[in-house]
C-alpha cells in the first residue's frame, strides 16, 4: 500500500489530493487520499465519519466490482490507518474508477468527482426500497468552500450539490438522477478554527447564494466531465 509523505498531509485544496494505492482481491486498487488537517467541519452521508463534524481527511477507495465485504467502515479505517491519516475522517467506497476523477473550481469553490453509472435510474421509483447493506458508492462527490457554514448550511450545500449532480446527469441524456448508492462530501473551515478569527458562517448555501452558487457550477462541471465519456456512444 501507499504512504501518503507527511509533506502531503496538508493540502488545503482539493487539487492537491493524493493518489495512492491499496490491495484487494490480490491486485492494487486506486485510493484517493484528500487531508486539509485540523479545523475543518464537513457534512457527509459516507458509511464511515458521516453526518456532521470536526474531520481531518477524506478518503476514496476504489474497490472491485462485487465487492462483497460486511464491513466496510473496519475496512476504510484500515485503509486510513495504512495511509498514514490520523484522527476523525470521511471514508468513501466505489466500484468506479478513482484514478479518472475530475476536478473543477469556482471562485474558491472546489468539486472531486469520481463516476460509475452503470447502474442508474430516477430516485422516485414504485415499489423501490428495502433493508439491504450499504453497498460502494458509484458517484462520489467531496466539495470544499473556504468559508465557514452554518449547520443548516452544510445540509443545504449537499442538496445543492446534489442537484447540480442531476442537473449535469439529465444535460447528457442519462434519464436519470444518479445510482443507488450515491455519497457526498462538503468540508469548510470551523467557525471557531484553530487559530480563531473566524468570520461570521455563512447561512446559506443553496443555488442562489453566492457560496452555494459557486459549489453549483463547480460539481456540475465535474460531474459532467466525469459521466460524459461513460454516456459516450
Amino acid at each position: 500500500m501507499g504512504v501518503l509523505p507527511r509533506t502531503l498531509l496538508a493540502s488545503p485544496s482539493l487539487a492537491d489530493a493524493a493518489l495512492l494505492s491499496h490491495t484487494e482481491q490480490g491486485r492494487a486498487w486506486p485510493l484517493l487520499v484528500w487531508a486539509p488537517g485540523s479545523g475543518v467541519r464537513m457534512v457527509s452521508s459516507a458509511v464511515l465519519g458521516g453526518g456532521i463534524g470536526e474531520r481531518a481527511w477524506v478518503l476514496n477507495a476504489q474497490v472491485p466490482p462485487g465487492y462483497d465485504r460486511l464491513d466496510p467502515v473496519s475496512h476504510l479505517r484500515a485503509l486510513a490507518s495504512g495511509a498514514g491519516l490520523e484522527g476523525p475522517g470521511v471514508g468513501l467506497m466505489t466500484a468506479a474508477s478513482v484514478e479518472n476523477r475530475r476536478y473543477a473550481a469556482d471562485g474558491g469553490a472546489e468539486a472531486v468527482v469520481t463516476a460509475g453509472i452503470g447502474v442508474r435510474g430516477w430516485a422516485a421509483v414504485p415499489g423501490a426500497g428495502g433493508v439491504a447493506a450499504p453497498r460502494p458508492g458509484t458517484i462520489n462527490i467531496v466539495v470544499s468552500l473556504p468559508v465557514p457554514l452554518t449547520d443548516a448550511a452544510l445540509v443545504n450545500a449537499v442538496a445543492t450539490a446534489t442537484e447540480a449532480k442531476v442537473q449535469a446527469l439529465v444535460e447528457l441524456g442519462a434519464d436519470a438522477s444518479g445510482t443507488p448508492t450515491d455519497a457526498v462530501c462538503v468540508a469548510a473551515p470551523s467557525p471557531t478554527g484553530p487559530s480563531g478569527g473566524q468570520p461570521t458562517a455563512e447561512a446559506f448555501a443553496g443555488p442562489r447564494s453566492l457560496w452555494g452558487a459557486r459549489l453549483a457550477r463547480a460539481v456540475h462541471r465535474a460531474t459532467y466531465e466525469a459521466c460524459a465519456d461513460l454516456l459516450t456512444p
